[in-house]
């Protein structure tokens, strides 16, 4: 059974196939809605299910696992796909999650997913604020060097991806089958097909704990299939 907990320091990698996010490949899969980034052979697959409101995301994104993830994934041994929900925009009002998300698309369009997806998350407002309006969204495209273009600010202003919106928090509601048919929970990580029960999302905020969890994965992938959490 492999261990969950934190081990402390792991030896040196040696430097990253990737130098920098920007270089990371990115594509959107054959099912029109999973967005996929980092070397597509990488032996480690996390498929995350985030809604760019949710401050659970945030957490994960910029202090907790997430980081460690995006050094796998440089290190071209991991691999990220991405689920991106809108539900919170029904359950808090507003609609900033599906603007969020329709930039996303528009983003990945200019090959520019990773950056500006680290960017939304490094400047998400308060949850309750509905703060992702298309000012504000293309303000912080502004970060992302060779994203702002006449195309990408028309996508964002007029919703042009607006059916990927709609088909992407239909998959996540699809995700969470019979027992969550409004989805699994953001943020949800299912690691080489094995979802990570709620009881232990909590690793998902420990960032050393999760990152020895993938480096276990990556070095014994065969123990991870038969682990029971």
């Amino acid at each position: 059974m492999l261990t969950v907990a934190g081990c402390g320091q792991r030896a040196a990698e040696p430097d990253p196939a990737f130098a920098s996010v920007e270089e990371l490949p990115e594509k959107l899969g054959p099912d029109g809605v999973t967005i996929t980034v980092g070397d597509p052979a990488a032996q480690v697959q996390v498929h995350l299910y985030e809604d760019p409101r949710c401050p659970y995301c945030e957490e994960f994104e910029t202090v907790g696992g997430g980081p460690h993830l995006r050094e796998a994934m440089l290190h071209r041994w991991a691999r990220a796909e991405y689920t991106l929900a809108s539900f919170l925009d029904d359950r808090l009002g507003g609609s900033g999650s599906k603007k969020a998300v329709n930039a996303l698309r528009a983003a990945l369009e200019e090959g520019k997913f990773a950056e500006y997806h680290e960017v939304l998350y490094a400047n998400q407002p308060e949850e309750s604020v509905d703060g992702y309006t298309d000012a504000y969204l293309l303000q912080l495209a502004d970060k992302v060097e060779g994203l702002r273009s006449p195309t990408f600010d028309a996508a964002v202003k007029t919703m042009k991806y607006r059916a990927f919106v709609t088909a992407s928090e239909a998959a996540y509601e699809k995700a969470g089958g019979t027992e969550d048919p409004e989805g699994p929970g953001t943020p949800t990580a299912v690691i080489n097909g094995k979802l990570i029960p709620a009881q232990y999302n909590g690793l998902l905020f420990q960032g050393v704990a999760f990152a020895d969890l993938l480096q276990q994965i990556y070095d014994k992938p065969w123990k991870w299939e038969d682990t029971t959490l």
